[in-house]
C-alpha cells in the first residue's frame, strides 16, 4: 500500500471521529470454552486456538501458551503499526523482523512463593529493519510505532479491568 492510499483510507475515519468522538469507540471481544484436559479453546479471527499450560507449569507443550500468545499479539500489533507508520511517513521497509521476549518466574504462577509476582517480570520488543531511512527517520518511526501500538500501550499503561461471573 502506498502512503497516499493509506491516508485516503484513513481520512474519512479521522474526520468522522473528530465530528463524532463516540463513533471511534469500538468494543473488541474474545471468547473461549474449556476443552479436554487443562486447556481452553479460543476462537480467533481465523481459526480455533487451543491454549494450555506451559511446560514450566505442568503442560505437555502440545497446546499454545497464553503467555506466548500475549507476546505474539504484541509482535503482530507492533509489526502492523510499524508498517502503517512507515507507509504514512513514506519510508520504504524492504524487510523488518519484530521480536518480543518476556521473562517470567513460574514460582508465582504455581504458588510456590507468594512473594513472586504472577506474570511477566519484563518484556523486550526489538526491531531489525532493512531500510535506507536515516537514523532520525528510524527514531521517529520507532517512536510513533511505540506510541500507536495498541497492545504495547495496553501493556505499558494497563486499562481498568474487572472480573465477574456472567
Amino acid at each position: 500500500m502506498r502512503g497516499e492510499d493509506l491516508k485516503a483510507a484513513q481520512a474519512p475515519l479521522k474526520a468522522r471521529y473528530r465530528e463524532e468522538p463516540d463513533a471511534a469507540t469500538v468494543t473488541l471481544s474474545a471468547s473461549g470454552r474449556l476443552a479436554e484436559g487443562v486447556t481452553c479453546r479460543v476462537q480467533t479471527g481465523q481459526a480455533m486456538a487451543q491454549a494450555g499450560l506451559h511446560p514450566a507449569s505442568g503442560g505437555d507443550g502440545r497446546s499454545l501458551c497464553s503467555g506466548d500468545m500475549l507476546l505474539e499479539a504484541l509482535v503482530a500489533c507492533a509489526g502492523v503499526t510499524l508498517n502503517a507508520v512507515a507507509t504514512s511517513m513514506g519510508i520504504e521497509l524492504r524487510d523488518a523482523d519484530i521480536h518480543a521476549e518476556g521473562t517470567l518466574d513460574f514460582r508465582g504462577t504455581l504458588g510456590v512463593d507468594r512473594t513472586v509476582p504472577v506474570g511477566f517480570k519484563s518484556i523486550a520488543l526489538s526491531f531489525a529493519l532493512d531500510t535506507d531511512a536515516d537514523n532520525d527517520q528510524i527514531a521517529t518511526l520507532l517512536k510513533l510505532t511505540e506510541r500507536y501500538c495498541v497492545v504495547l500501550q495496553t501493556i505499558s499503561q494497563p486499562p481498568s479491568l474487572s472480573v465477574r461471573r456472567a
